[in-house]
């Protein structure tokens, strides 16, 4: 079966979802699964498609992308068809906590996780053994105050040569420059240690215990410029109470830092995420 994925937003009026079965009507397509949002605070319609090409369609992604602008043009419509059998290939990027990393190479391997990873970045070596048994090559590429220029060049050509279609920061914990992160706008994830936007910057988990909290969480987000202010994909939380330690915190804090960059990334993976904004849409 050869089967596509189509998501869609533009300004919400009558007739989208008409416009849009009627497309793939003509074509002869047969919808699988399809779901849609109307987002009544900024007048926006979301819409997401999954839909399969009959046996004998020559149809490929591009061709389906050229037909369908008129119908994207009269509905003034940001819109992506994605081939739903080919995994995306993600980059994925650690620093000296690896339990997101290690969560998500196992996960993929396990085929749970529906992308490919053709390579990991650090700017350690810690976990350059933990590639190697995953079979990822792995990319030490160290940074400074003075190097980081040069140090972002040698990562743009490893997702140039790879063919990246996202970027994984599994706790990498540098901040990248604005360039950077404009140039991958919507194809860059964080996971954040903490339950944004409370307890943000340095040792959220001794702030968290200073406090008393009684939960504690993790924020997937897309990374823009504006440090851990981008759109949130996905967040959860423990509870904890006033026996646990600071390091108990975090070793709870890190389970559900795991579960939830990972639904982020395989939601990302499936396209069923789309920009809102400062905020997401996700299809579940």
């Amino acid at each position: 079966m050869r089967d596509y994925i189509l998501t869609i937003s533009c300004p919400d009026t009558t007739g989208i979802v008409y416009n849009v079965s009627k497309f793939l009507f003509d074509q002869q397509c047969n919808i699988l699964d399809s779901a849609q949002f109307g987002d009544e605070s900024t007048n926006l319609f979301f819409l997401r498609v999954h839909f399969a090409l009959p046996d004998n369609s020559t149809l490929n992604q591009d061709e389906l992308t050229a037909m369908f602008g008129p119908v994207a043009s009269a509905f003034r419509m940001n819109f992506s068809f994605a081939d739903a059998k080919i995994k995306p290939r993600v980059l994925l990027m650690v620093s000296k906590f690896g339990h997101c990393l290690n969560d998500l190479l196992f996960r993929w391997k396990s085929g749970n996780l529906p992308c490919e990873i053709p390579a990991i970045v650090s700017n350690h070596q810690d976990f350059a053994l933990l590639a190697a048994s995953y079979g990822v090559p792995f990319y030490y590429l160290p940074v400074n105050a003075d190097s980081k220029a040069q140090q972002e060049t040698q990562i743009r050509q490893i997702i140039g040569q790879e063919r990246i279609d996202l970027v994984v920061l599994a706790r990498y914990m540098q901040v990248l420059t604005p360039q950077l992160c404009g140039d991958l706008k919507g194809r860059i994830i964080n996971i954040h240690h903490s339950f944004l936007p409370s307890f943000k910057g340095a040792k959220p988990y001794q702030q968290a215990f200073d406090r008393g909290v009684k939960l504690i969480g993790a924020t997937a987000h897309y990374v823009t410029s504006d440090l851990d202010e981008g759109p949130i994909i996905e967040q959860d939380v423990a509870r904890v109470d006033h026996s646990l330690t600071p390091d108990e915190l975090a070793a709870r804090g890190r389970d559900t830092e795991c579960q939830v960059l990972a639904r982020a990334v395989k939601w990302h993976c499936e396209h069923r995420v789309v920009l809102n904004g400062h905020k997401t849409v996700v299809f579940q």
